[in-house]
């Protein structure tokens, strides 16, 4: 054996303890266990879909109070069910106003239709050209969906949704949209001490490079919607179809009246 067959036969066992180091593939999720999936990822490991066993069975006329937003983006998902063209969505807003809850209850309404939705916790969002690449070519609709999502300054993610939202050298299938929620309008904090990278030029305005970084990637939503805190009689006369619901269930707890001018908590 001569000194290239050796170092060939070398390389070829080292790959091998290193191969046996990684973690096992990640098995294809089960389809058909769920019309709901969440992306998990344990121990720095590779990360894999999980099927939701009993996903929420909210209804659209259960919301109420949000008639404005719930036409907007049910039309919007019809659409991207019907295989027309449709936007990534982001709701922002009051805490407690039935932004997931509204996500949740279209999943509900167009799952027998082949709508599917994934849940993505932000920490994972670096995930999400590997959950594409998973559900690229499938026939069924999938809304990847990040619940109360905002960023700091060097959160990996932020790139890594950016780049989806915006596409990069490889499209996004037209089976996939994204629909996130925030409490933050723009998805990052913003500080008083931006303004002073204004500049005044003749009269116009040119906003500083950061504050201009933090507002692209809310503007990448090619519809946003907006949820304001309910007053105590919206929020009574939104939370009885759902206590009703829980009644006739058999279950729950019974709840408080909020305070005036306490939102109500749906999401």
């Amino acid at each position: 054996m001569n000194d290239l067959s050796r170092l060939i036969a070398r390389a070829e066992a080292l790959l091998e303890r290193v191969e046996s180091l990684l973690p096992p593939a990640a098995a294809a999720p089960d389809w058909k266990a769920s019309t709901a999936f969440r992306w998990r990822k344990r121990g720095g490991g590779r990360g894999h879909l999980e099927p939701v066993s009993r996903p929420h069975r909210i209804r659209l006329k259960d919301l109420r109070n949000v008639d404005e937003q719930k036409q907007r983006i049910e039309r919007n998902t019809r659409q991207f069910v019907e295989g027309k063209r449709a936007n990534n969505v982001l709701l922002t807003g009051a805490r407690g106003t039935g932004k997931s809850s509204l996500v949740k209850a279209l999943l509900n309404r167009y799952a027998a239709k082949g709508l599917r939705l994934i849940e993505v916790d932000k920490h994972d969002l670096v995930d999400l050209p590997d959950i594409v690449d998973l559900i690229a070519g499938r026939s069924e609709r999938f809304i990847l969906f990040c619940d109360d999502l905002s960023f700091e300054h060097d959160e990996p993610g932020y790139k890594a949704l950016k780049s989806i939202l915006d596409g990069s050298v490889a499209s996004t299938p037209d089976n996939v949209l994204l629909y996130a929620t925030s409490n933050r309008r723009h998805l990052m904090p913003e500080f008083m001490d931006e303004n002073l990278e204004t500049k005044h030029v003749d009269g116009e305005i040119h906003p500083g490079e950061t504050t201009e970084e933090k507002i692209s990637l809310s503007e990448r939503f090619g519809l946003w919607l907006s949820f304001y805190p309910f007053d105590q009689d919206a929020y009574l006369a939104h939370r009885r179809p759902l206590a009703a619901r829980v009644r006739r269930a058999g279950g729950g707890r019974r709840r408080r009246r909020p305070p005036e001018g306490r939102s109500l908590r749906v999401s």
